[in-house]
């Protein structure tokens, strides 16, 4: 196996930062090499902002000693010499890209996007590779000398972090033809989307699917546990067959609704079974937040909220809720969404319809209520938080930790230390509308004998009011989801807007789930404002898409 194009870090460690939604981790450079050599620029000290022939001509002579196959030279243009001559070298050397053209598309300001034509040859196999990416030409810090700002995704956008590497050769397990539940087939090129975790189920279960290795130009994300990213086929080898649970027309409404808003997320499941039914993201990092993300739910966490208050007879659906304009809890004053009538008189449904935040925070210390009551009804009754769903890919089950404070008030609207992603906020509303927690799954589990996981489910009385509370939000006034729930014919339908603030976005995250018969689908997009705004037309628009 060959060692690979390998992207070289020097200089010193960088810091790391988790971004708004917890989802991203990002490298804070502090100028490995702010000089980038001689090869631009003369011996006086610019500074100011570039003009437009310091980007072109930089560019321009970047990509010729690239085309050259002149790593050295190239480098010689970047501000981190050596990461960017060790990349350019394996790109040819040990990726096998050859007779490599370049055509620079129009810059906007600094940043110049372009077209990679090349081919990829190894062991008497040859194919041509073809793709965009882009650059930014800084000024370096010491020389004031125009240069490419280094970065992986220079040399492919693919390639997003320090740890990973471009391979040419066998792969390392072979291909598999992923089926949806009806035997349509799911590509990439069909269903974008769907590309991180075809890689994954192929990384799982190629070897258990019959098929054989062929060779590919694939990336290889050391480090970090991810599964490899085919990015060209040289000689196909065989595909095992791969049935998933996907149904190709939700996951097709999926697909088309996250492209709308960006850093979006959806899953659809079928209550009655706990199967996968469509999952989709539209992130730049290819990473799969709608299984694995852990954020902050919003008001979605009052499906559970709602039934620990019932279950431990707090009050019921027609019971007392008043939603006064603000409410304290141990030092902390938690208040509604912005112009939020209050009502001393709500009860429970006509809280929850509204989504008041107040009212579930002043019966969150009513007997027998403890810091560990919410964290229990999750976990025991929605099968959340023990850290062991086996879904046939990476994922995580929520977080509802026990805490007392302001963090137990915060908690119980979705805030505080809670974290969920649509996969649990899918499932939340499978078990609210059935009773019965049946794990998500994407790939059966008699495939690998894995075992599912398992929970207690609801008692018949509370998953009626459960359900009846999600109907009138979604099908009378005041509930916040009439107006994306509306026109959906005489089908049952049911759902919960959320919103979620993070700590330094002026936005908050938009959260929505709901049923229409045996779907229920979740969505969250980062910054997206409320329910209703984004995460509401992704998740209606999978919900028509049915199953």
């Amino acid at each position: 196996m060959n060692k690979g194009v390998k992207v070289t870090v020097i200089g010193s460690v960088f810091a790391v930062m988790v971004g708004g939604a917890g989802y991203g981790a990002f490298n804070i450079v502090s100028a490995l090499n702010g000089d980038g050599g001689s090869g631009a620029g003369g011996s006086e000290v610019k500074s100011g902002p570039l003009g437009a022939d310091e980007v072109r001509e930089t560019s321009e002579k970047f990509f010729a000693d690239w085309e050259k196959g002149a790593a050295a030279a190239a480098a010689q243009f970047t501000n981190n010499n050596a990461a960017a001559k060790s990349l350019l070298t394996s790109y040819a050397e040990d990726a096998h890209i050859t007779a490599v053209k370049i055509t620079p598309g129009t810059a906007k300001r600094t940043t110049v996007p372009f077209t990679v034509k090349a081919k990829v040859s190894y062991q008497g196999k040859s194919a041509p590779l073809t793709y965009k990416s882009s650059l930014t030409v800084v000024r370096g810090l010491t020389t004031g000398k125009p240069l490419v700002d280094w970065k992986p995704s220079v040399v492919h956008p693919e390639l997003r972090t320090d740890q990973d590497s471009l391979v040419t050769g066998s792969s390392s397990t072979p291909p598999i033809e992923a089926v949806d539940r009806g035997g349509k087939v799911l590509t990439k090129d069909k269903y974008p989307s769907l590309g991180p975790i075809l890689d994954a189920l192929r990384e799982k279960y190629g070897p258990r699917a019959g098929g054989t290795p062929g060779v590919e130009l694939y990336v290889r994300h050391d480090g970090n546990g991810a599964p490899d990213t085919s990015l060209l086929t040289l000689s196909k080898g065989k595909a095992g067959k791969l049935q998933t649970t996907i149904s190709a027309s939700a996951q097709a409404a999926a697909e088309k609704a996250v492209t709308r808003y960006d850093n979006s997320s959806v899953v659809a499941v079928k209550p009655s079974t706990g199967e996968v039914l469509a999952v989709a993201n539209h992130r730049d990092d290819g990473f799969n937040a709608a299984f694995e993300g852990k954020v902050a739910p919003g008001s979605t966490m009052k499906i559970i909220t709602a039934a620990m208050l019932i279950d431990n007879g707090v009050t019921s659906m027609n019971g007392p809720a008043p939603c006064p304009p603000d409410a304290m809890w141990q030092g902390q004053t938690f208040h509604n969404l912005k112009n939020m009538q209050p009502n001393e008189n709500a009860t429970l449904a006509n809280s929850f319809m509204r989504s008041c935040n107040t009212a579930f925070i002043k019966l969150i210390d009513e007997k027998p209520l403890t810091d560990e009551s919410l964290t229990a009804e999750a976990q025991n009754k929605f099968g959340l938080g023990r850290d062991n769903w086996k879904t046939g890919i990476s994922s995580q089950d929520g977080s509802v930790p026990a805490v007392s404070g302001p963090d137990r008030a915060a908690n119980a609207i979705g805030q505080g230390q809670v974290t969920m992603n649509p996969l649990n906020m899918a499932s939340v509303t499978a078990t609210a509308i059935t009773g019965v927690f049946r794990q998500p799954y994407l790939v059966s589990p008699k495939l690998d004998d894995r075992e599912l996981a398992t929970a207690e489910g609801l008692r018949s009385s509370t998953v009626y009011q459960l359900k009846q509370m999600m109907r009138l939000t979604a099908t009378q006034t005041p509930g916040t989801a009439t107006g994306i729930m509306q026109g959906l014919g005489s089908a049952d339908i049911g759902a919960k807007t959320g919103s979620a603030e993070v700590d330094g976005n002026a936005t908050s995250n938009s959260w929505f789930t709901g049923f229409r018969n045996d779907v229920a689908a979740a969505a969250m997009t980062e910054q997206g404002g409320h329910g209703v705004d984004a995460a509401g037309p992704i998740v209606r628009a999978v919900l028509v898409a049915g199953d």
